[in-house]
């Protein structure tokens, strides 16, 4: 389990956040939890390849044709398909030097993807809501 001083430091340090899987529905946690990320301040990058736009920002179909540069990744797919966004976020990290935090969701856990992360210096949590982290960790500017 990450340490609440990692945490802290990661939303302190890193502002480029690539939302893979990022939902149009905005009943849907991976629509409101980046929604409520860039309403305090972080740049949120949508990864949808079904979407042009989602919440007013170019929507992209995967991390390579993404232009800026991206701090984290959030992950918003099922479990057994994490390997692949892992890998897909190792290729970029090898061939344009960003990705520090590859973040899954809350109730998307996969070691093996963790290890392959890991192996390459990036820093991986999993089974955590950043919107839950977010508030619980910064109260005084968690209210909207």
């Amino acid at each position: 389990m990450a340490k609440d001083e990692l945490i802290r430091e990661i939303f302190q340090k890193y502002r480029n956040i690539a939302v893979y899987g990022m939902s149009r529905n905005p009943e849907e946690p991976a629509h409101s939890v980046p929604a409520y990320l860039l309403s305090k301040g972080y740049n949120i990058i949508p990864v949808n390849p079904y979407a042009d736009k989602i919440i007013g920002r170019k929507s992209y179909p995967g991390l390579k044709e993404i232009e800026e540069r991206i701090d984290i990744v959030e992950v918003f797919r099922p479990s057994a398909d994490v390997v692949d966004v892992v890998k897909d976020a190792l290729a970029r990290k090898k061939e344009r030097g960003d990705i520090a935090v590859i973040w899954l969701q809350e109730g998307i856990e996969n070691e093996e993807a963790r290890e392959l992360a890991e192996e390459m210096g990036i820093v991986f949590i999993q089974d955590r809501c950043m919107y839950k982290e977010f508030r619980r960790l910064f109260p005084e500017r968690a209210e909207k």
